[in-house]
């Protein structure tokens, strides 16, 4: 730990001794993500570091061949001509660049893919696209689980910062092993290995090169343009003085360090705890689905080197709950959000807020959801194997039952048409005010049926009514040749042409 950042820890840790409520701090840990077991360089050689920023840095660790192609003069001109894009984006992304660099380094990769989620996200670990991929680094939910990002109710892991930074390198480092070229190893995390080897063999096959120009006519525009796209912000970054582009200054030392949480705390409340607004908190630690964070030994929080001290500080003087929502596992096959928000004394408009549970949509079975706790459940954390396996189904929500009306056949009875629409005769009785059981032939009933058999009801009335159609016709057509032959008369027939439609497919990027 470094000597300065471990003299206020020590601090910190004496000042939360004094109070008795510091048991509520007991469960965390504090340290410098990364840098714990590190050897720090001697005093003159940290102050050199810490005079050249990340982006200095990055620059000195350019490794990739640069890319010469028109596509990087139209991308570098684009990307230039936005200095206030390039401004926002630069500005998310001094949260997370000394963090990347770091683990770049570490693995002897080429810092520019630290440039990365710029195009991938715009550094945003919020972002998620039409194709399902979420996170800074874009995974989807598939390539996600092939690199262990846990995707449950409670949370996704291809938003968590750190694990998705580090399964991001991985994949990039099996894809550079597998091409042995930078450049297709990017195309491949965009259009997929797979993609990119048939690729190479159809250009092999044909005796052309296999570089990334070479299989670019080949490649959908969107990956065309990718790896172009890294090379523009690499120009940029390189010398944003030429573009007239001026980068936020991000230092060369952790924006964050990690904290250890093993009980439940609200998201609001970890915030405040910190002193951090609710927007600064969720941008390191996004990866939160629910207003809750789960404790567990695997838990971590990500804060401000500053604002960690504040938490644990608060954290001791805070005498109250940490958390004030337990889960609850739907087992009824139609447990209905106003009976839950009843039974637990909340309302269905919080259980929707809170689980995100769209309007006129139902729980299905087995989902779990987040309710608030009560006086039996204040001290019951949420369990890592609740939290890790949590799922939630919803289903439109239709009424249990619906109303139709049928005709008493000649051979029917209460009995017969209880027993076909799965209802009874105690039911019929009462919804069409009979005295008995006699019914007579032709009265029309109004029956309250499950929306299942409805469903089923209509169809087969369906069914008749559209036999007894073709009844019909087939009896005038039967009588039409029984009649007089008419004088012969063209009849025109058309062929009817159908189009397929194709789809274009083409392979996720993780």
């Amino acid at each position: 730990m470094h000597p300065t950042f471990k003299s206020l820890f020590l601090a910190t840790a004496l000042i939360a001794s004094q109070f008795p409520l510091a048991a509520q701090a007991a469960d965390i840990t504090l340290y410098l993500h990364g840098d714990e077991n590190r050897d720090y360089p001697p005093q003159s050689q940290s102050l050199i570091m810490q005079e050249m920023d990340v982006w200095e840095r990055i620059r000195k660790g350019f490794a990739i061949p640069d890319l010469d192609n028109p596509l990087v003069v139209s991308q570098t001109n684009w990307y230039s001509a936005r200095p206030d894009y390039i401004q926002r984006t630069t500005t998310r992304a001094s949260r997370y660049l000394y963090h990347v660099v770091e683990e770049l380094e570490k693995r002897n990769m080429p810092t520019e893919l630290a440039l990365l989620p710029f195009i991938e996200s715009a550094f945003n670990p919020q972002a998620y696209s039409t194709a399902k991929a979420a996170g800074m680094w874009q995974f989807i939910p598939s390539t996600g689980r092939d690199f262990d990002l846990k995707q449950s109710v409670f949370k996704d892991e291809r938003r968590d910062v750190l694990a998705s930074t580090e399964a991001a390198l991985t994949y990039l480092q099996r894809l550079y092993g597998m091409f042995g070229d930078w450049q297709l190893a990017l195309a491949a995390y965009n259009w997929g290995e797979g993609s990119v080897q048939r690729a190479i063999k159809k250009n092999t096959a044909a005796g052309l090169p296999t570089d990334f120009n070479s299989l670019s006519r080949i490649m959908p525009a969107e990956t065309q343009n990718y790896v172009p796209k890294l090379q523009a912000v690499k120009n940029i970054i390189a010398a944003p003085d030429q573009y007239g582009i001026t980068l936020p200054r991000v230092d060369n030392q952790p924006y964050f360090v990690t904290i250890g949480k093993t009980r439940d705390i609200d998201i609001k409340l970890a915030a405040q705890l910190a002193e951090l607004s609710l927007e600064e908190f969720k941008a390191l630690n996004p990866q939160y689905n629910r207003p809750i964070i789960i404790g567990s030994t695997d838990t971590h929080i990500l804060l401000p080197k500053n604002n960690a001290a504040k938490f644990k500080e608060n954290l001791a003087n805070w005498g109250k709950n940490l958390s004030s929502w337990t889960a609850h596992k739907v087992t009824g096959a139609r447990e209905r959000i106003e009976a839950i928000a009843s039974r637990f004394g909340t309302t269905p408009q919080v259980i929707r807020e809170v689980n995100n549970i769209p309007p006129k949509m139902a729980l299905k079975a087995g989902s779990t959801i987040l309710i608030p706790k009560t006086e039996l459940t204040s001290q019951k954390d949420i369990s890592a194997e609740v939290a890790d396996n949590a799922t939630m189904l919803v289903v439109p929500d239709v009424p249990e039952t619906r109303r139709i009306y049928v005709k008493v056949g000649k051979r029917d009875n209460l009995a017969s048409i209880a027993s076909r629409h799965k209802v009874s005769v105690a039911q019929i009785r009462d919804w069409n005010d009979l005295n008995s059981d006699k019914v007579a032939t032709g009265k029309r009933l109004e029956l309250h049926v499950p929306n299942r058999v409805a469903a089923r009801s209509e169809t087969v009335a369906t069914r008749k009514a559209v036999r007894g159609e073709r009844t019909t016709a087939a009896k005038t057509a039967s009588h039409r040749k029984a009649a007089p032959a008419a004088k012969p008369r063209a009849v025109a027939s058309k062929k009817s042409s159908t189009t397929t439609a194709r789809k274009s497919s083409r392979s996720q990027k993780g």
